[in-house]
Formats: structure tokens, C-alpha cells, sequence
């Protein structure tokens, strides 16, 4: 009896990974209720805030833009770092540790079948909110923004699976710091305004979490009048250079993390 390749495993690990989060969500509308409605009214109060401040117009385009991104970060959050932690208290996390594949590839399906359903959320954000403020894109920047909207999001999802390890070996004070660090978040990713409002230092500090210079440069190629931070060529590159820096590090951790987890018997207790 042949045995399959190496290859052949770590594909249908992806595949069967990615196939819960594409078709499970479908099979609950009202998940997908909740997760468009509620996204929509943070954004749409947003933007009333901004009106009622006599902003500038541009201003409701930057808060678009950042609400249609932000469905990407909580889905990091909450549907990929924290999911070994979830998959432990199921008693699932045992499985995958005795299957014959690895822990990269499981990752990976996450990240796939996650890019998915949360695309569909961004993209009834932006719908719904660009008709209703009426937001003007510029029409020459559009190619560019999906190609740095795709940068972002494979340079997003390798940080989300160097989060699960992480996540997955310090358990609570891994989650607590992370969920007290939400806020800060959307603050320095600039979600609500443009970063170079938060200065030359700042800005460039937080530019360590991807969000920040992929929503920027998305900002400058399609809404006439952001102001410039970095020009969104140096910003996209900067962003190539995180994805393997990322991934690397997600390699980094798993290994660490098994390797820890063998010496100190931690990886399936369930309360660390």
C-alpha cells in the first residue's frame, strides 16, 4: 500500500482546514447577519461623527476604507490566533498534534478559508457604505489597491499564524495582552484617520503591524487629497518584506513551541 507524498498531505490539510470556515458560514445566515450588520453601524457612526465635525469629505472615504479593513484584523484576532486555544478546550488540539501533517498547513487552511467569508464582510461594508455617503474613488488606483490590499493581506495572515503559536503556548496572559491591546490597535493602524496625523515616530513604530502602511497606501491610490505618510511604492515594499519575515517567525515559533511543549508536557493542558 503506496503511502501519500509529503506534498499530497499538506494540500488536503489546507483544503480540509479552509473547508469549515467557507461553507460553515453559509449554512448559518445569521452569522453573516451579524457580522455585516454589526461591522456596518461602527462605521456608519463613524462617519456622522466626522460629518458632525464639519471634516473635511475625505474624511468619510478614509473611514470607509478602515472599516472595511478592520473586518481583516478581528478576523486574526478572534478566528486565528485565539483557534488553538479553542481547538484545545474541544479536545481537537490532541488530534492534530497525532495526524500525520503539520501544524503550518493547518495554519494555512485557517488563513484561506478566513481571507474568504471575511472578504464578504469588507465587501458589503464598502458597498453599503460607499453608495450611501456617496464616496469618489480615484479610477487609476484602483488595480493598484487590490494588488496592496493583496500584499496586506498575505503579510496580515503571517503574523495572525505567528500569533496562534504564540497564543497557543502562553495561553491566558497571550490573550489578555492581545485583547487589551485592541484599541491601541486601531489607534496606530490609523482605522478612523490618516497615520500621518500620529507623526513621523509613531507612525513608524506602528507600521509593524501591516494594517497600517497596506490601509495607507490603499488610502493614497484611491482617495484624491490623503496625506502622505510614505509614497505607497516604499509602502508596499515594505510590506513584501514582512510576509517572509513573518512566516519565518510563525516557523520560528511552532518549532519552539513543540519543542517547549515536549519538555514541559503544555501543550494540551487546557488552563496555562
Amino acid at each position: 500500500m503506496s503511502r501519500p507524498s509529503a506534498l499530497r498531505i499538506f494540500v488536503k490539510t489546507v483544503i480540509a482546514r479552509a473547508y469549515p470556515r467557507t461553507v460553515g458560514h453559509a449554512r448559518n445566515w445569521s452569522w453573516v447577519v451579524i457580522e455585516i450588520v454589526l461591522p456596518l453601524i461602527g462605521t456608519v457612526a463613524m462617519v456622522y461623527v466626522y460629518r458632525a465635525l464639519r471634516a473635511p469629505a475625505e474624511y468619510t472615504g478614509f473611514v470607509v476604507l478602515g472599516g472595511t479593513l478592520l473586518a481583516f484584523w478581528q478576523n486574526i484576532v478572534f478566528d486565528m490566533a485565539g483557534n488553538f486555544i479553542w481547538e484545545r478546550g474541544g479536545s481537537n488540539l490532541e488530534l492534530f498534534t497525532v495526524a500525520p501533517t503539520t501544524f503550518t498547513a493547518i495554519l494555512l487552511g485557517m488563513a484561506l478559508g478566513g481571507i474568504f467569508y471575511t472578504a464578504q464582510r469588507a465587501a458589503a461594508v464598502l458597498l453599503v457604505t460607499s453608495l450611501l455617503f456617496q464616496v469618489h474613488y480615484r479610477p487609476a488606483g484602483i488595480a493598484p489597491a487590490v494588488g496592496l490590499l493583496a500584499l496586506t493581506l498575505l503579510a496580515l495572515y503571517a503574523l495572525g499564524m505567528l500569533l496562534a503559536s504564540l497564543f497557543l503556548f502562553f495561553g491566558r496572559s497571550a490573550w489578555h495582552a492581545l485583547d487589551g491591546m485592541q484599541e491601541p490597535v486601531y489607534f496606530l493602524s490609523g482605522f478612523y484617520f490618516p497615520v500621518h496625523s500620529l507623526g513621523a515616530y509613531v507612525a513608524g513604530a506602528a507600521s509593524i503591524i501591516p494594517l497600517t502602511l497596506g490601509l495607507d497606501a490603499i488610502r493614497q491610490v484611491l482617495l484624491p487629497g490623503t496625506p502622505v505618510f510614505l509614497a505607497p511604492a516604499w509602502e508596499a515594499g515594505l510590506i513584501a518584506l514582512q510576509i517572509p519575515a513573518y512566516l519565518l517567525s510563525a516557523q520560528w515559533a511552532l518549532r519552539m513551541m513543540e519543542r517547549l511543549a515536549r519538555r514541559d508536557a503544555r501543550l494540551s493542558m487546557r488552563w496555562v
